[in-house]
């Protein structure tokens, strides 16, 4: 009989300075799938299912895909809606088992209400479900905060390489090639993680840019060693006030756990001697307008302080209202504002408004600007991406969308889901065309830069305030670990 390998996933990256929680209908409007739905969505996309479904397919063994949830990154999980994920997921695990093996796809960076470790908590509940014999194999986003209980509770964990994050589906692949040798007893799956003093500035996360660029070199030197199966540089998400929170390092071997704590320790070693090299540059709104008047166009301004993947709201005036200052400047922003778009709606197209737009949701993030309008467009809000991206997604959904004109003739897009700028598709499927702009604000930091790098040429990482600002130190931290650079430092 063939061998049968369960694929389930729960994956949030939950930032704990955000007032507004996570429910479940936020998984239901972004993915919350089960069975053949998990394989129409992933199969074909550049995914970690979709790469573990390949290795699988491909196999003497069957994967069934059971339940898989996705939530734009937000504040943290409402226990109800954990309680009820996990429950789902584990009823499924238990009726449709025994197993030989569990692939799973989590994020690491989830927090529910009074469960810090909330990864922790639902990988040992999937332990305890199929037992300490069964193989279980987790891949995770390198923001996630591992934890010692998520180490114990998996046989090997594989965090994405790239950031913005290029290589899921070839980190599925690599996942399930690790389970496919485990199983055929080609390996015995041992893993080792190193937790460090240093959290890395999310400014300075860019795998392919200095100075992270040097630990990803490292991990590649290691995994050349003899019985060495995976190396992890886990960068840590800076934005989740949680004991665990921090940079660290997972490396997996056949059979050798000294081996493996050695190495890992040797990663962390250097990591934090090296600390004062990953704290980063912090460019104002005010310099970041001035500079882009010199650059070649469009410069693609990085609003890191609203940064909608690491969970903020998307509706940051900060960065906006300066350039507002400069009036000749051609520019595109997309705002979540649901109040905006019903009113715009109201006035139909070609309909004119002045209305106040953003800084709605929290104090964080800037006031509601007053401005007139001209609305061009009202879309459903439905756009795909078929090129690999930050989040290997394929669908998206925006929502109720306005697409409107500045007094200035600049656009502006108003959306009633929030949607983190992982596509260009975002603004080419609604007819916008970024490259006849002087300016793009885009609220992130490394992810949206796969989408926009092509068109384009200039880029700025601006240091606007908010729930995700590139300084951390800024923000009242309660339970993470001390000493923890940058917040703290020693000799």
């Amino acid at each position: 009989m063939k061998k049968r390998i369960a694929l389930i996933g729960i994956y949030h990256e939950s930032n704990t300075f955000i007032s507004r929680k996570t429910n479940y209908q936020n998984f239901v409007d972004s993915h919350l799938l089960k069975g053949a739905d998990i394989r129409e969505e992933y199969l074909h996309a550049y995914h970690e299912i979709g790469g573990i479904l390949e290795i699988f397919d491909d196999s003497d063994m069957v994967i069934d895909p059971l339940l898989f949830a996705e939530a734009t990154p937000g504040g943290i999980i409402e226990n109800l809606c954990f309680e009820k994920l996990a429950g789902e997921t584990m009823d499924l695990l238990q009726a449709r088992g025994p197993w030989d093996g569990v692939m799973i796809c989590a994020h690491g960076a989830a927090v529910a209400e009074n469960l810090s470790d909330t990864d922790g908590e639902w990988l040992a509940r999937v332990r305890k479900v199929v037992g300490d014999e069964v193989p279980i194999v987790c891949t995770i986003d390198p923001h996630a905060n591992v934890s010692k209980k998520m180490v114990g509770a998996t046989d090997a964990m594989v965090a994405y390489s790239t950031n913005p994050h290029l290589d899921q589906r070839e980190t599925g692949i690599a996942a399930a090639e690790l389970m496919l040798s485990h199983l055929r007893k080609e390996v015995k799956l041992v893993q080792s993680y190193c937790p460090t003093s240093v959290s890395i500035s999310i400014e300075q996360q860019a795998t392919a840019e200095e100075p992270c660029a040097v630990l990803y070199d490292k991990a590649k030197e290691i995994e050349k060693i003899a019985g060495v199966l995976s190396v992890s540089v886990v960068l840590g998400f800076p934005y989740s006030d949680v004991e665990k929170m921090g940079s660290s390092f997972i490396v997996v071997t056949d059979g050798d756990l000294d081996k493996a704590v050695e190495l890992s320790n040797s990663l962390g070693n250097y990591l934090e001697d090296n600390r004062h090299l990953f704290v980063g540059m912090k460019v104002s709104p005010e310099d970041a307008v001035n500079r882009s008047r010199k650059l070649d166009k469009p410069v693609l301004l990085l609003d890191m302080g609203d940064n909608v993947g690491g969970g903020s709201p998307g509706d940051s005036t900060i960065l906006l209202k300066e350039i507002l200052n400069e009036r000749d400047v051609n520019f595109f922003v997309c705002l979540y504002d649901p109040e905006a778009v019903v009113e715009c709606e109201r006035v139909g197209v070609g309909g004119n408004l002045e209305i106040f737009v953003g800084g709605k949701t929290d104090r964080w993030h800037g006031k509601p600007l007053l401005l007139k309008l001209l609305v061009e467009k009202i879309e459903d809000g439905l756009f795909r991406e078929s090129e690999p991206r930050h989040g290997g997604q394929v669908k998206y959904n925006m929502g109720r969308t306005i697409i409107a004109k500045t007094s200035n003739g600049s656009t502006l897009m108003l959306i009633s889901k929030r949607i983190p700028p992982f596509s260009l598709s975002q603004l080419t499927t609604f007819g916008i065309n970024p490259e006849t702009f002087d300016v793009i604000i885009a609220k992130g930091v490394q992810a949206p830069v796969a989408a926009y790098a092509p068109v384009c040429p200039s880029l700025i990482r601006v240091n606007t305030p908010g729930v995700t600002c590139a300084d951390a130190t800024q923000l009242s931290f309660e339970f993470r670990r001390r000493p923890l650079f940058p917040f703290e430092d020693w000799e």
